[in-house]
């Protein structure tokens, strides 16, 4: 019996981390290698792996085996030190859907959605797989007042917390 459940138990869980909010819809004609490169963060709901942490970018590039390597890395000021962390993200459905699954850490994958991205791929609404994960991305340390409103009030309407949101700090680099 516990030969089933385990193989059973780990698909769920595997397959849970991998969902969506209700109400938010990948982008769809995602073109993956105009999202490559480099992005700063601009705002996000905290978790532990980002508490404290300045300057945070992400930085997408394809691999060898076609897969999306992704470097996520913020100022530390508390150690004075840089904290970097190395991903992997695949597509969950089709390549042309901002759909993906990321992971750093083994098996385990978590929801990467990007449900806002405009037309020259400079500014993107990233989600996780709940609203407890949720980012603002831009092309450009600073964004216009006008697209932080639009993306809180996206974000609101979707039931994200934006009272909780964080602005981060991307002014002069440590």
């Amino acid at each position: 019996m516990r030969s089933i459940l385990t193989p059973l138990i780990t698909t769920f869980l595997l397959a849970s981390c991998v969902s969506q909010p209700e109400g938010v819809t990948p982008v769809e004609s995602f073109e993956l290698d105009r999202y490559l490169g480099k992005w700063y963060e601009i705002a996000r709901l905290d978790h532990s792996f980002e508490e404290g942490l300045t300057h945070v970018t992400a930085h997408y590039s394809l691999d060898d085996d076609g897969n999306v390597t992704v470097i996520n890395r913020g100022y530390d000021a508390q150690k004075s030190e840089w904290s970097e962390a190395e991903g992997t993200a695949k597509f969950v459905d089709s390549p042309d859907v901002g759909f993906l699954k990321v992971s750093f850490f083994g098996p385990f994958y978590g929801s990467y959605i990007v449900f806002e991205l405009d037309q020259d791929y400079q500014h993107a609404f990233v989600a996780g797989p709940n609203t407890d994960y949720l980012w603002l991305l831009s092309r450009q340390p600073t964004v216009p007042d006008a697209l932080i409103q639009k993306f809180e009030n996206q974000a609101q309407t979707l039931g994200f917390p934006i009272d909780q949101l964080i602005y981060v700090d991307q002014s002069d680099k440590p």
